[in-house]
């Protein structure tokens, strides 16, 4: 008589659909101030609480909390602000232009502004940015005209990159933004190979990429880390976990038993798992990572805990795979 049952595959499943409630105890979540800030020399192993737990800062009334909460000039602070707001408010009316048929496409970062904005301006504007398509808040930090912005995103006579690019995808070199690609993922290898460079050259610049949750489950993902973790790429990597790709749980892409940081601190690389919607925890978490690259200390990945507001594009209907009200 055959002792084992027969074997089944596993397949991760949201933990809420059209029509339930979300159960979301899986985000792992603690209060602010709770997470230890290890110092920057500090070895890749002994990050691996900080891969699991959540880097806060800002309590439920908006007070600083713990470690990470380091003084901060109040004119980052307004800064920072002002990025988001601008970031906000440019989404909304350039979806109400989509919708008007002004352009074809156009992708959102509702609910995401402080990721972007947040670590633009921990870093110097000479260091490069690989983002993906919900990054513009990176722009948005580096006064970027939205004029040009706007041209690209109508390929009209004054676009900067000559109707060469989907719109969204902008390239602006002189504000330290690395032509979008609409292959996700290629935004890791690619970082990790600019800061090689400039480590080979002697420079002092560093390198910085977006992923998505989803996107962690391409091989370049993978390869990236490997590259970075051997030869101490000064470059700091994100993953943006807003838990959706497209329609599919961000736990497809491995992030139901384990974390995203916790797969930097298996490849050798220092690793945190921060509140993406925490403005100051962003940018402390990103001034502590450009730090260990800046000193020769290599890699860190910052894996962004956040949600996807809004659809992933103008032609999904996120009602379909999960509640309505969820975000």
């Amino acid at each position: 008589m055959n002792e084992y049952a027969p074997l089944r595959l596993h397949v991760p499943e949201p933990t809420g659909r059209p029509g339930c409630q979300t159960d979301f105890s899986y985000l792992r979540l603690n209060d602010a101030g709770q997470a230890r800030k290890p110092p920057v020399d500090v070895d890749a192993a002994d990050t691996a609480d900080l891969s699991y737990s959540l880097v806060r800062v800002l309590d439920e009334q908006g007070n600083a909390q713990g470690p990470w909460a380091a003084d901060i000039d109040p004119q980052v602070l307004r800064q920072g602000m002002r990025a988001m707001l601008k970031t906000r408010v440019f989404d909304s009316r350039m979806v109400v232009a989509q919708r008007q048929k002004k352009m074809s496409f156009y992708m959102q970062s509702l609910g995401e502004e402080a990721i972007g904005s947040g670590q633009a301006l921990a870093l110097n504007r000479t260091d490069m940015c690989f983002p993906t398509y919900r990054q513009q808040s990176i722009l948005m930090a580096r006064d970027v005209s939205l004029v040009d912005m706007i041209c690209q995103l109508l390929s009209n006579e004054r676009d900067p990159l000559k109707g060469r690019q989907l719109p969204i995808m902008y390239s602006v070199r002189e504000a330290g933004f690395f032509t979008i690609s609409g292959n996700l993922a290629t935004q890791f290898v690619q970082a990790v190979g600019w800061a090689m460079a400039s480590a080979i050259k002697g420079d002092t610049k560093i390198a910085s990429a977006w992923i998505g949750d989803g996107a962690t489950a391409e091989s370049d993902f993978h390869t990236a880390l490997t590259f970075a973790h051997v030869y101490r790429a000064p470059v700091i990597l994100n993953v943006v976990n807003n838990q959706w790709a497209i329609s599919t749980f961000q736990a497809i892409a491995g992030g139901e038993s384990t974390t995203f940081a916790g797969r930097g601190v298996g490849c050798g690389i220092a690793s945190l798992r921060v509140d993406g919607n925490d403005f100051v925890a962003v940018y402390a978490a990103s001034r502590w990572a450009a730090e260990r690259a800046r000193r020769g200390m290599g890699p860190s990945l910052i894996e962004g805990v956040t949600y996807r507001a809004g659809p992933h594009s103008p032609s999904d209907d996120p009602s379909k795979s999960r509640p309505a009200d969820d975000w």
